[in-house]
């Protein structure tokens, strides 16, 4: 497994911006997809973006399209996730995810993704 932190969560108003990073413990997790999921109290984890091992493919949950970004430095073993636009709904736990296995095809189940993070709280304030 892989180990991973993420780090840059915090209070923002409405409307703000949040940048969020997810440091792996190994370089081979360039090979593995990643995943940033939430959840918010009272309610189940539900997938934010992923993207695949280059970063040529990335994919977002309805909610957060045009507002979030995804993206990787292979070279410094860290995702991370861009969110602009934030709203009071975005308040949640957020949690990074590396794929189960590398190279693998889907990155947007819970099933497909096998080491977390502890997590990184979110708090929008309206």
């Amino acid at each position: 497994q892989v180990q991973l932190v993420e780090s840059g969560g915090g209070l923002v108003q409405s409307g703000g911006s949040l940048r969020l990073s997810c440091a792996a413990s190994r370089r081979t997790v360039s090979t593995y997809a990643m995943g940033w999921f939430r959840q918010a109290p009272g309610k189940e984890r539900e997938f934010v973006a992923g993207i695949n091992w280059s970063g040529s493919t990335t994919y977002y949950g309805d909610s957060v399209k045009s507002r979030f970004t995804i993206s990787r430095n292979n070279a410094k073993n860290t995702a991370y996730l861009q969110m602009n636009s934030l709203k009071s709904e975005d308040t949640a736990v957020y949690y990074c995810a590396a794929q189960r296995v590398p190279y693998g095809l889907g990155f947007k189940a819970e099933t497909d993704f096998g080491s977390w993070g502890q997590g990184t709280q979110v708090t929008v304030s309206s």
